[in-house]
Formats: structure tokens, C-alpha cells, sequence
């Protein structure tokens, strides 16, 4: 059975004109030279720690893996899609000859090229499913789009193109699935910081919804790591005491019961517990009126106050701005 493979056209999808007049599709990374030159992917790896030693480590090995996938594991006989943003469409071929390293062939910063026979039909992206505009839109350079090539031929094929229907939630399903998979990697980052980390991080979730806050310095704390008061001076009621619990096991009913004794005695009381809460805990809380909340709850709240948050807490947490489609 042949592989898929999704390869992007350059930076701007400025190659395909050249791709089609040669007869191959090409990647870049020139600057690693033949990537057969190295035994393995950690040779290639180091080579690109030291040509691209001002990139990002994560950018680095990202482009290492496509590179070597190239080079690697695309085959002759495998099929190749490429993207055409100005006619919305995707441009369908078959490899016809394996990777090779050579500058003057296409384009000189694309030296990594394999030979390939491009045909005339193609695919217009609004033919296809939900599932495959998803997977087909990641930005990776080179990346394997098996389980949409039997929909690919086949839309290749048909004439005119039908748009399917999407099933009832389709979309929905998919925005949601990316939701929950970036709250889940903003919990992941939460719970890297240290204690203090994430105290000072509450603090600027508070300050985010229009509170003045005063941290407690290193050391005992009397049971109040963070206290929350509307005017500059703190006499403006109300007035809220938090305590900051950031560790795997449960914050229990005791520890609930000293955040309430703690000064000022008639504050509102917040508990951020990451590790959760036992029963006990819970059934105390709900019996006295105080806020508790987990790390679920407290992500959910950080990207809803997000670009409020004060530039230094933002620092402990770098997140960046994704849209979807409603």
C-alpha cells in the first residue's frame, strides 16, 4: 500500500510553478547540506544544534525529523499532495524517483528534492471532509496523510467534485477536540512551576480581574499566601484571603480550616489546591462559603483573564493566541 505524504511548497507557496515545470517537489534546510551524509538522525541532529544554534531547540529538532523523513522513509511509488493557496486546491502526484541532495536543481535554498509525476486533476480543498481539511492544514513541512488518501483518490477521480456533508457536529467535534488538547497543555505547563511560581501566578490571575493583591514573602505564611482587596489600601470590603496548595495529593478538610482561622478573620476565603480537593475538604468549603479551585478551574480562568494578567505573570506562563471557528 503507498504512502501519503503532504509536502509544502516553500514558505509562501512560491514553488509550485517550479515544481510542475520539473517534474519534483523539494525542501529546504540547505544550510544542514546532504542530509545522507549522516550516519543518523543524531548526527544530523547535532549539525543542526550548530547551524541553527540562534533557533529555538524544539524548532530544531522539528526540522531535523522532516528533513530526515524526507530523505529517509519517502519512497518510489509513494503519493504526494502539495497546497495551492491561491486556487484553494491540492496538487496530487507520484514519486517517482527517491530522495537526492542537489543545489542546482529548482531552487538553490530547496537543494532536497525527489522526482515526481504531477497530474493535471486535482483537489479542491472544499471537496474534501471536515476530518481531512483538519489534518491536511498543519503547518509542518513534510508530514505522512495515509488515512485521507483513499478520499484523495477519490475525489481526484470523480467529476464534477461533490462537497460531502459534514456529519451533524462534525466541525464542532473537531474545535472542541483542539480546545481540550490546548487546555491540557497549558495544565501541563501550570504544573511545571514551583510553589512560588504559582503563587506569584494567582496573584496575577487577581490582579487580571481588578484586584490589588499583597503576596506573602518566602517562608511561614500564617495559612494566606495571597491577599485581594479592591481599594489601595485594603479597607474596602470585600476583602479576600487565598491560600495556594501547588503538589500531587488533595488539600484536605484541616488545611481548609486554617485558610478560615487565618487574618483577616472576616475575609472571603479562595483555595487553589492543583492536586484537588478530598470530600472532606469539599463538604467543609461548601459548609463555610469558600472557593475552591483545582487546576482545571484555574487554567480555564488564566485564558479567560489571560491578556489582563500583568507582564511578569504572563512570563511565568508564555501562551499564545489561537482562533477557531465558532
Amino acid at each position: 500500500m503507498s504512502k501519503w505524504w503532504m509536502i509544502r511548497a516553500g514558505d509562501r507557496n512560491e514553488l509550485i510553478p517550479l515544481w510542475l515545470e520539473k517534474g519534483i517537489a523539494s525542501i529546504g534546510w540547505a544550510r544542514l547540506g546532504d542530509p545522507k551524509r549522516f550516519r543518523s538522525k543524531e548526527q544530523l541532529q547535532r549539525k543542526a544544534d550548530e547551524v541553527f544554534a540562534e533557533s529555538k531547540p524544539k524548532s530544531r529538532t522539528s526540522w531535523v525529523n522532516q528533513v530526515w523523513r524526507f530523505a529517509h522513509e519517502i519512497k518510489k511509488g509513494d503519493r504526494v499532495i502539495t497546497y495551492s493557496k491561491e486556487k484553494r486546491e491540492y496538487i496530487v502526484g507520484t514519486v517517482t524517483e527517491e530522495h537526492r541532495y542537489d543545489p542546482a536543481i529548482g531552487h538553490p535554498y530547496y537543494p532536497n528534492l525527489i522526482r515526481v509525476k504531477w497530474e493535471n486533476a486535482t483537489v479542491p480543498r472544499d471537496s474534501l471532509s471536515d476530518g481531512a481539511k483538519n489534518s491536511l492544514g498543519s503547518t509542518l513541512t513534510v508530514f505522512r496523510v495515509d488515512e485521507w488518501g483513499d478520499e484523495i483518490e477519490q475525489r481526484l477521480h470523480s467529476e464534477p467534485f461533490p462537497k460531502p456533508q459534514p456529519e451533524e457536529g462534525e466541525t464542532e467535534e473537531i474545535v472542541e477536540d483542539l480546545v481540550g488538547k490546548a487546555l491540557m497543555m497549558i495544565q501541563d505547563k501550570v504544573d511545571k512551576l514551583d510553589p512560588w511560581q504559582m503563587q506569584d501566578l494567582v496573584a496575577g490571575l487577581l490582579q487580571a480581574m481588578g484586584y490589588n493583591v499583597q503576596v506573602s514573602p518566602k517562608g511561614p505564611d500564617g495559612g494566606v499566601d495571597v491577599l485581594a482587596y479592591k481599594d489601595a489600601f485594603g479597607f474596602e470590603k470585600p476583602i479576600i484571603k487565598v491560600q495556594v496548595k501547588h503538589r500531587k495529593s488533595a488539600a484536605s478538610a484541616p488545611e481548609i480550616q486554617q485558610l478560615l482561622g487565618a487574618n483577616p478573620i472576616d475575609a472571603n476565603c479562595l483555595f487553589v489546591s492543583t492536586g484537588g480537593f478530598t470530600s472532606h475538604a469539599e463538604a467543609v468549603a461548601k459548609h463555610n462559603s469558600v472557593k475552591l479551585i483545582d487546576l482545571e478551574e484555574l487554567v480555564n480562568l488564566i485564558v479567560h483573564w489571560y491578556e489582563n494578567m500583568p507582564s511578569d505573570a504572563r512570563a511565568l506562563l508564555p501562551l499564545q493566541k489561537m482562533y477557531v471557528p465558532e
